[in-house]
């Protein structure tokens, strides 16, 4: 058996840097100088458009990755933007696993990026009607320490500013919850720091090597006979457990990125492309794991005969879908991006049905739920139900079109299927 699961480690781990990690690289360190260049302006813009405010979440949380939805948090308990905006925001919000869908599934993403957004302005909209953001500040306003006790706090941990502060101030309530009691940037002199902060140099450019490889296999060159041979599987494998030690390093196994570091981004491009390295090997950790969980569910359901593996995972899928719609929004519920990535990896390898995956993007809020969450548990709790019952309310009915109607013909077809 050793000798059957050894390939298929190695080949998941090759797979995972070279043909995901190394596109995943060049998508985060373009939107990583789009949110170093224009994050300030985007969130005051957001600020200053009252009415608008959830169509501006809505197009903050479509951004790949977490940091312009984690930005946007601290700004409605300090009641600059609606929870309608929130809403709509964290409904945008696919995270990490947006990279992946670039990356490996570009047509899946542009469709669900136009369903969730058309859901993220309705469901915005709908919430700022109510009074439930009132009532939620109300609560936050009853809960918060006295401005008295916040100061002596500050005072007695310290001055924390690494980077200037996006949305409040220093020494304020979010400072307190976000930075003095949150993990943020690492501290400098540690091994962690130095891997970091050093190897990624090292590491972006194994991630180029990796996407000459990647372009030249896309464009259907015979790229083993242009190497010499097992070349392509070894920059596969080291980048692999390179990223392994990025990941280890950083310290992050479910989230990557913290309020803290957002800012450290907005204000530093030095600081943004170490972080892509570092959210790069991230996603090449979480994709590995997926690509490996699901090669070995094949060949175990296979019984060590893969083709009657992915039989019985295809049938599978035809009986019991609806449980893998609840799975995808159950998922959905744990903050970080860590799982969400393994979700649409298992969806990549025909695991699971479109349904699934729209109602995991719903439901999942990224790492934004995380500055919430610190900020007041009340509001982050009424975040996660409403986008979990939206989301598997829409899992539910998609995947009810899909068998039952012409619509299921149409999703073939649009996604290549």
């Amino acid at each position: 058996m050793f000798e059957k699961i050894l390939p298929i480690v190695l080949d998941a781990m090759a797979g995972a840097f070279i043909d995901v990690g190394a596109f995943v690289g060049v998508v985060l360190l373009l939107f990583g100088y789009i949110n170093y260049r224009r994050a300030g302006a985007i969130l005051g813009g957001i600020e200053k458009s009252k009415g608008w405010q959830p169509v501006l979440g809505a197009m903050l949380g479509l951004i790949p990755g977490c940091g312009g939805s984690i930005l946007i948090m601290p700004l409605f308990i300090k009641g600059t933007v609606t929870y309608g905006a929130v809403i709509a925001t964290l409904i945008a919000t696919t995270g990490d696993s947006a990279f992946v869908m670039i990356a490996t599934m570009p047509r899946q993403f542009l469709i669900i990026s136009a369903i969730i957004f058309g859901l993220a302005v309705v469901v915005g909209t709908l919430v700022d009607k109510t009074p439930l953001g009132a009532r939620l500040l109300t609560s936050y306003q009853a809960s918060k320490q006295q401005k008295k006790e916040i100061a002596r706090l500050h005072k007695q941990q310290g001055k924390h500013t690494f980077a200037p502060h996006l949305g409040h101030a220093e020494g304020d309530e979010v400072d307190i919850a976000l930075h003095h009691r949150s993990a943020g940037h690492q501290a400098q002199g540690t091994l962690a720091y130095r891997l970091t902060h050093q190897g990624y140099i090292f590491y972006l450019g194994l991630l180029a090597i990796g996407l000459v490889l990647a372009v030249l296999g896309a464009a259907q060159f015979d790229v083993e006979a242009i190497f010499p041979p097992n070349f392509i599987l070894t920059v596969g494998v080291v980048g692999a457990l390179l990223s392994m030690v990025l990941f280890v390093a950083s310290k992050k196994f479910l989230a990557e990125e913290t309020h803290e570091e957002a800012e450290i981004k907005a204000a530093s491009l030095k600081e943004t492309i170490i972080h892509a390295a570092q959210e790069t090997a991230f996603v090449v950790s979480w994709v590995f794991v997926g690509f490996l969980v699901y090669e070995l569910t094949v060949l175990l359901l296979g019984r060590g005969d893969y083709a009657s593996g992915e039989a019985l995972i295809e049938t599978f899928l035809m009986t019991t879908g609806l449980v893998a719609v609840l799975v995808g929004g159950l998922i959905g519920l744990i903050p970080g991006c860590g799982p969400q990535i393994m979700f649409v990896t298992l969806y990549s390898r025909g695991l699971l049905p479109f349904a699934a995956l729209l109602t995991n993007s719903i439901s999942q809020d990224g790492d934004a739920m995380f500055p919430l969450l610190a900020l007041h548990k009340r509001s982050a709790f009424m975040a996660s139900v409403i986008t979990t019952v939206l989301a598997l309310a829409v899992g539910f009915l998609v995947y009810w079109l899909e068998l039952h109607t012409n619509l299921g013909a149409f999703f073939n077809a649009a996604l290549g299927n």
